[in-house]
């Protein structure tokens, strides 16, 4: 099938699933994990009506970014270190995957020097795995209105990566979490947080279902990417 087909089948599963919560389905965004796929994919993405990727490797998307449409937009899904973050406040729209407060600080910091306010999505472990990134929700909470703070970055929700499971229906209650911690986080806050970044290429519909905002698809659209090389999020 094309970039075009899938799409098309992708957005009606994500339709059926906003009517089965009963959500209006312009409510989930799509974000197309471009990550191993080269410009040529995402030209034909881009003419296909995929404006949104994701990018989790800064070195790969430095190289990327510039040879693709300009129409395109993106956002990072990786890991961020230290060292990447002036390359991920010049490169993207949003960061997605922040999972610390000295992290956050350096957001600001090269925000503030690149004259910009950055958004940012916060990594939450909510499984507690030992071989993943993410903030445990306990020091979530008492960061939170510490990263709040910070000048140049601006909190625009929660994103999670459940343990990997054959059957979807098993990462529901970790979606589950994630959204019941996004409603502590608002009363902490006392401001809404408008996304919830979570399901991918297995689990997606289950994701919505819980309340996902942002879906993050690779596989399902591209078919398999041309690394064996598993990294981060799809």
């Amino acid at each position: 099938m094309s970039f075009a087909e899938n799409l098309d089948s992708i957005q009606q599963r994500i339709n059926a699933a906003c009517a089965r919560a009963d959500r209006a389905p312009g409510s989930v965004t799509l974000l197309a994990v471009s990550k191993t796929h080269p410009p040529e994919a995402i030209r034909a993405a881009v003419d296909g009506g995929q404006l949104l990727f994701g990018e989790n490797k800064i070195q790969e998307a430095k190289a990327k970014i510039p040879l693709c449409p300009g129409k395109a937009r993106w956002q990072f899904i990786g890991h961020l270190q230290s060292n990447k973050v002036r390359d991920a406040v010049e490169l993207f729209e949003m960061i997605q995957g922040v999972d610390s407060l000295a992290i956050a600080q350096e957001i600001s910091k090269r925000a503030e020097s690149a004259a910009r306010t950055m958004p940012i999505l916060l990594e939450v472990n909510v499984a507690g795995e030992g071989s993943k990134f993410g903030y445990a929700p306990e020091r979530l909470r008492a960061e939170l209105l510490a990263l709040n703070a910070l000048p140049r970055m601006e909190i625009h929700g929660l994103m999670t990566i459940p343990p990997f499971a054959a059957v979807p229906e098993k990462a529901r209650p970790h979606f589950q979490k994630l959204r019941e911690l996004k409603t502590d986080c608002e009363q902490i806050l006392g401001a809404p947080l408008p996304h919830l970044s979570m399901g991918m290429s297995g689990d997606f519909e289950v994701a919505i279902e819980e309340g996902a905002t942002l879906v993050r698809l690779g596989t399902a659209l591209f078919g398999a990417r041309q690394s064996r090389v598993r990294h981060a999020p799809e």
